[in-house]
């Protein structure tokens, strides 16, 4: 007898609270000493992963990585790190493989913002912006996918801007390179889905960081943020935290997103123009 016949669904267990299956997993997260990066590295490490921080300056890197030892007990192995450098990135990969066995999850999430008109930005600004941006993240997944196609796939996870998606004027190189970085995230989950290995980029708009704090010439920091999402026109009327980025970059790279790659995901507030 002929007919469509339903392909079984797949059925994931009841659970009270989402369980995301990152226990034991290795992870590495650049930028990790501050912001959205430490909060990352934080959040995976309460989900029991074993995280890999790397981010520039060694003594910033390494008060986060005790902070979040102390209340996570988890295994961290500290790494000062220079994305710019392939020599240091090499080395990178080379202890946490030495040191976990090899690596499930990427994110690239080092990087500044740089935003100037074209007649600001000299070519070494451009250079650097590139080297930053783009080659670190190119070079990191380059040296990971290896070991993640060895252990059955994994998950790679680029941050990168709304402004990659819909530039603003001077908002140069950045706008540029997040660009590139969201082509890199869409091509190379093109390229390893055979293998398992997805690719997925958060696109930011603003959200509370470091970075804004050290701008920050003082006064009432919480009023400063107000006044910055009415300027920039944040529909939900405020800006993003470090903890709500965590919780959707550990949701991306774990098995309940397993269905998820390609995507870029706007985390703004409702500000982008684009979707």
């Amino acid at each position: 007898m002929g007919g469509h016949v339903e392909a079984p669904m797949l059925r994931l267990p009841a659970m009270d609270t989402l369980e995301l299956g990152l226990k034991d997993k290795i992870a590495i997260v650049t930028g990790a000493s501050e912001g959205l990066g430490r909060a990352t590295a934080d959040r995976f490490a309460r989900c029991g992963a074993k995280v890999a921080m790397a981010a520039r300056r060694a003594d910033v890197l390494e008060s986060a990585a005790q902070t979040i030892q102390k209340a996570t007990g988890a295994e961290l192995l500290v790494r000062p790190t220079d994305v710019t450098k392939r020599a240091e990135l090499e080395a990178l990969v080379a202890a946490v493989v030495q040191r976990f066995g090899g690596v499930d999850i990427l994110v690239n999430n080092a990087g500044t913002s740089s935003a100037a008109s074209l007649d600001a930005v000299t070519d070494e600004m451009w250079q650097y912006d590139w080297d930053l941006k783009v080659m670190g993240a190119i070079r990191l997944s380059r040296l990971v996918i290896p070991s993640m196609k060895a252990r059955g796939g994994g998950a790679i996870l680029n941050v990168t801007t709304i402004g990659g998606k819909a530039p603003a004027a001077r908002a140069l190189p950045t706008s540029v390179t997040r660009a590139a970085g969201i082509n890199l995230t869409k091509s190379l989950a093109n390229e390893y889905a055979a293998d398992g290995i997805r690719v997925n980029t958060i696109c930011l708009g603003v959200v509370k960081s470091a970075q804004w704090t050290r701008r920050f010439k003082g006064g009432d920091l919480e009023a400063f943020y107000a006044a910055m999402a009415k300027q920039r026109r944040v529909p939900l009327g405020r800006l993003g935290e470090a903890e709500e980025f965590a919780d959707l970059a550990a949701f991306l790279v774990s098995d309940r997103a397993r269905f998820i790659t390609g995507a870029s995901i706007n985390f703004d507030g409702g500000a982008a123009a684009v979707v």
